[in-house]
This record gives C-alpha cells, structure tokens and sequence, in this order.
C-alpha cells in the first residue's frame, strides 16, 4: 500500500512548519494559549521549588484577603499523629508537591483549570505543636473555619486521615456537607486509646459535631478486618460500597449511586491513598490488599463532573515506604482531578460570575 500523496501534502502544509505550540483544533488552540504564554515555550517542570500541580506559591498564604482573591486553595496539612500503625504522612503534601509534570490538560473532562481557575498553593496549615494531636486538630479546625469565611474551595493534601474531621469541623460549621469518600477503610470507629481524633475516627466525630450529613455520604472501596468497627456508618445512614462490590456494579454504577446519594448540595470528596491496592500505592500507613486500580478512581472522579463541590483532601501518602514514587504520582493525580472538578461545581461558577 502505498500513502496518498495528496492527503500527506495536505498534513506537511498544515504541520510542517508549525511549532509545537500552534494548535489549528480550535479547542486545543485555546488550551494551548493558556499554557504556552512565551511562543513554544513552556516553564521548566523541573526548575524552582516544587508546589502542588506547579501552581504559584504564596508565602503565608492561609489569609482572609489572599484566599477571597482565589478560586481554589491548594492547602498542606503535614500532621500524622493520629495513625494506629505505620507513621511518616506528615512528608504527603512535600512528596506531592515534588512531583513534576501533572496536567495542565485532562483529556477525558477536556479542560485545562489553570487557565481558568485563579489557583495557588497557599502553603500548610501552621500548627503550634508537632507533639499535640488534639492540638494540631484544633489548629486545624480553626485554619478552615477562616477558609470557609472566604467561599475559596479548599483542596488539601495530609498527613493522616484524622486532619479531615478537622478540617470538616472548620469548614462546615455553617452549612453540612455530603461526602464522596474513597477509601479502604469508613474511618467512623470510636475513640481508643484515650483519643478520639486517630484517623480511624474523623467522619464519625464529623457527623456528631453536626458537620457531615451522613445520609449524603458514601463510601467507596471498603474492605479488610476492620469491617466490625465501622458499625456507625450502617447506623448513621451511611451509604457503604465494598471493593468487591465495585467490580460486581461497574464504575458507570458506582458513579450513579455516588450521585444519588450527594444530590446537588454541597459535597465534599475524600481520597485516602490506601483505596489502592498497594501494588500501585505501597507508600501508606496502613495498605489494605485487593483494592481499586487507579485507572477505576480516575474513572469515578470523572464521573463525578457537576457535584457541587465545595472542598477535598487527598491523604494518607507515607512517601518512605515507596521508593518507585508512584504513590505520590497518583496522589498528585488525584488532586488534579478534584481541581478539574472544582471547574465544574456550582460553587466555582457562582464565584465567577
């Protein structure tokens, strides 16, 4: 066989002399000028010090007349006191930000949020004592509760899971969430130990503080031997899906179910590293075998496009357990996909217009 000749001639006069930044699809063109600002040249991915998806970095930036400027708040919470096994999340939010080439295009949502969203990293929650696990929470709840004065959709990067009953604490004490959660474990235990803020527990002190609407929560990718403590999310309401059930439903009904469940209010989307098998993400405090693949939770969050959402965390990443780095790759990618989101949700567009 050989090529028509007419149709190559066609594509050298289209491409032949174009540089890498001209685009003639008028939707990538558009894409492409919100990223290429300096012909085809683009910022160094590996030069300067790393922030969260490469976005400006503001000093001190967890302010009143910083956040009331911005869309999204990209936000570190480096606390792990509060794990039962295997500690070390408290280097998440600095492994993440190491990581060097995420976005700028998502190709499935087929937006570019950077250059439509006013996004910064703000830096991490200040915290009065490294040794204080009530403390730190409380230095938690009080940083969101400026958050949610603002109305910027707060994405944030732990440390354990505990700092999200914290951060739900904070932010939601005006108005209730719903809940997308992605995990392997449903983290509504009771207190042990003398604490009840181990990460084991912060959506069952969540829905007690009258924060998180457990009637508009669901759970995703739960499985392993600590099913018996989780005995609250069955009472409260909680909708629970388990790994296995995942594979049995299919994304598209998984997807569904997480809609129905959340409705149009405001939601709030937890992932915790550990909903991955630990064959994509050992780098966890406490890896439960048989879980989701990346490729499914990508697939849900996508599906997730429209959810008013009104904030999300991405938690659980122990980088020192990882030598491959994949674990941050898929947390970087996952917050990501939540800025993506935050295009989407009624709460951004209301803020825009």
């Amino acid at each position: 066989m050989t090529i028509d000749q007419d149709f190559l001639e066609d594509l050298r006069r289209r491409f032949g002399n174009a540089a890498g930044g001209e685009m003639q699809d008028p939707h990538f063109r558009e894409v492409a000028a919100s990223v290429f600002k300096d012909g085809d040249s683009r910022k160094w991915p590996f030069a300067d010090p790393a922030t969260f998806l490469g976005a400006s970095f503001i000093e001190n930036g967890i302010r009143p007349e910083v956040l009331e400027a911005l869309d999204v708040a990209l936000i570190g919470v480096p606390m792990d006191l509060g794990v039962t096994n295997r500690a070390g999340s408290r280097l998440g939010p600095r492994a993440v930000r190491a990581i060097e080439r995420v976005g700028p295009y998502e190709h499935v949502l087929r937006v570019a949020p950077m250059g439509k969203l006013k996004v910064a990293d703000v830096g991490d929650v200040p915290m009065k004592s490294r040794f204080d696990l009530a403390g730190c929470h409380a230095d938690i709840e009080a940083c969101y509760r400026k958050v949610a004065n603002t109305g910027v959709i707060p994405l944030s990067v732990g440390g354990d899971h505990s700092i999200s009953g914290a951060i739900l604490k904070g932010f939601a004490s005006r108005t209730p969430v719903g809940m997308i959660h992605i995990d392997a474990h449903c983290d509504t235990a009771g207190p042990y130990e003398g604490s009840k803020f181990h990460h084991g527990a912060p959506f069952r002190e969540a829905v007690l503080a009258g924060v998180l609407d457990p009637k508009r929560t669901i759970q995703i990718g739960i499985r392993g031997g600590a099913e018996y403590l989780w005995e609250f999310s069955f009472a409260s309401g909680m909708t629970v899906i388990h790994a296995e059930e995942v594979a049995e439903m299919g994304i598209k009904a998984v997807i569904a179910r997480a809609l129905e469940v959340v409705g149009s209010g405001p939601t709030y989307i937890s992932f915790d590293v550990d909903s991955l098998d630990p064959a994509f993400a050992p780098g966890t405090g406490t890896p439960e075998v048989g879980g989701l693949l990346p490729r499914e939770v990508l697939a849900m969050l996508r599906g997730f496009r429209g959810v008013n959402l009104v904030g999300g965390d991405v938690v659980e990443v122990a980088p020192q357990y990882d030598a491959t780095t994949n674990t941050a790759q898929i947390a970087a990618q996952v917050l990501f996909e939540l800025l993506c989101l935050a295009m989407f949700s009624p709460s951004a567009r209301k803020r825009a217009a």
